[in-house]
């Protein structure tokens, strides 16, 4: 019995270390860890050299339908489905999973990630409340993020229906203004 605890405290420190390098935040952390609150903020700030931030996580499902959210939301929630349908793995095991696929793809488009762990973990749970469902875009067949219950028919997703700020970032107005500067330089 006590070899047992051993293992599963050993288990909850190797998966708050994981979490806390994913960016998970200490609220994810009491609620998929045994662990008391001092152990996780003594990993917490090991791990990250700093203590951990402080305040709500996010609870609106709105975040989640705003146009590169949503898209990255839906990302991941494609992941999150193989490994649970798929693989046999469930809850924290499949988010952490389907989480680091998600950011092996992001990497491999040169994208910033928009989807913290921590969101990841509360979409999962807003999955899991009825809160949110994945609606097939009419237009192109893929799956997004959409409000359960909403009507389905005639969806299109913001891929097929960018919106027309789409894609302009502070960092691209940024290096748009710089060109600018140099090409001024030059004249």
């Amino acid at each position: 019995m006590k070899n047992k605890r051993i293992i599963d405290e050993a288990e909850d420190i190797r998966r708050a270390i994981e979490m806390v390098q994913l960016g998970a935040r200490m609220q994810m952390l009491e609620a998929e860890t045994r662990l008391s609150r001092e152990k996780l903020l003594r990993i917490y700030k090991e791990v990250r050299g700093v203590s951990p931030p402080k305040g709500m996580l996010p609870f609106s499902t709105d975040w989640f339908m705003t146009w590169q959210p949503n898209v990255h939301s839906s990302l991941f929630m494609g992941y999150y489905r193989f490994f649970e349908q798929r693989t046999g793995l469930c809850g924290l095991d499949a988010i952490i999973k389907a989480y680091h696929l998600y950011l092996d793809q992001i990497e491999a488009g040169r994208v910033e990630p928009v989807l913290s762990l921590t969101r990841a973990w509360t979409l999962v749970r807003f999955f899991a409340a009825d809160l949110l469902q994945l609606t097939e875009c009419g237009v192109c067949g893929a799956h997004f993020v959409a409000h359960a219950h909403d009507p389905a028919h005639g969806y299109v997703c913001g891929l097929c229906n960018m919106p027309s700020r789409a894609g302009k970032t502070r960092r691209a107005s940024v290096e748009k203004t710089r060109a600018r500067a140099r090409e001024t330089e030059m004249t």
